[in-house]
């Protein structure tokens, strides 16, 4: 499991059984939600961090809380959603969902600082390395596969962008759904298998691409022989191989971003 600063709440808390149903909220406010989603570091400032963007996210929730928009446990849940926050920006739909669902379940305001405290600290590294280090250079490097294999660079741009965005809207549409699901128990969500071995499964995918694509690249803009552009291919997926025997002591993402600044380089000096 991934640890966290403090243990995350579990069980039976302030009376609520643990099959009671979520909230009911209108469409409408889940579309505001994960639109705000998307700007959930429009604030950023080094003395929240992200935290008034999280404050901004679950606001159209908030509003369910007795009383409206002009009630007290409006004003109170908002200035305590506002608060210092820092995670991962996409994963933080996690934790939007989850203290979205606690205000509105009326949970001790002790219990959801403690809530927030506990989560920046694994939706922080499990979402540098699932995004970062997997998705970002693995659309990366499908682009240049596109790009090696003769399409436009327009098309190879546009398979980047489809790519990723497609991951990473995903990503926050899971984890906003996710976290309402299951509230403050959401710590089981961090155990599932794509979050703990989607990060590895996502690197070998990296070494994998990277010895097919760079050769690919190479042989188009150097416009270097058949015969060397085979060979450059076997060394690619020799190399890609042992990326995956080499797991645990060499991330193969790692070794690709070189390659591809290197590549990058020469193709402008070139």
């Amino acid at each position: 499991m991934i640890s966290s600063p403090e243990p995350l709440p579990q069980g039976n808390v302030a009376g609520v059984p643990p099959e009671l149903p979520p909230p009911r909220l209108p469409l409408r406010a889940w579309l505001t939600m994960y639109a705000r989603l998307l700007t959930v570091q429009g604030a950023w400032n080094y003395e929240s961090m992200m935290g008034t963007g999280i404050g901004f996210c679950t606001e159209p929730a908030l509003r369910a809380m007795p009383g409206g928009r002009s009630g007290p446990a409006y004003h109170e849940a908002l200035a305590r959603e506002s608060r210092y926050f820092n995670a991962h920006p996409y994963l933080a739909a996690l934790a939007v969902g989850a203290l979205a669902r606690a205000e509105l379940e009326g949970r001790p305001a002790a219990q959801i600082e403690r809530f927030r405290a506990a989560m920046c600290g694994p939706l922080g590294s499990v979402g540098d390395r699932l995004v970062w280090g997997g998705w970002l250079p693995l659309s990366s490097l499908l682009a240049l596969l596109v790009f090696g294999a003769g399409a436009s660079g327009w098309l190879a741009l546009a398979t980047f962008l489809v790519v990723y965005n497609a991951g990473h809207l995903g990503l926050r549409a899971w984890a906003l759904h996710t976290g309402w699901h299951h509230g403050l128990r959401v710590a089981a969500a961090l155990g599932r298998p794509v979050l703990r071995q989607g990060p590895a499964h996502v690197s070998r995918a990296v070494a994998l691409l990277a010895g097919a694509a760079v050769p690919l690249v190479l042989h188009r803009i150097l416009a270097i022989g058949p015969a060397l552009t085979a060979g450059a291919v076997a060394v690619g997926a020799l190399g890609a191989l042992a990326l995956i025997l080499l797991r645990g002591r060499l991330e193969g993402w790692r070794l690709a971003f070189a390659v591809l600044v290197a590549l990058t380089l020469a193709s402008v000096v070139l």
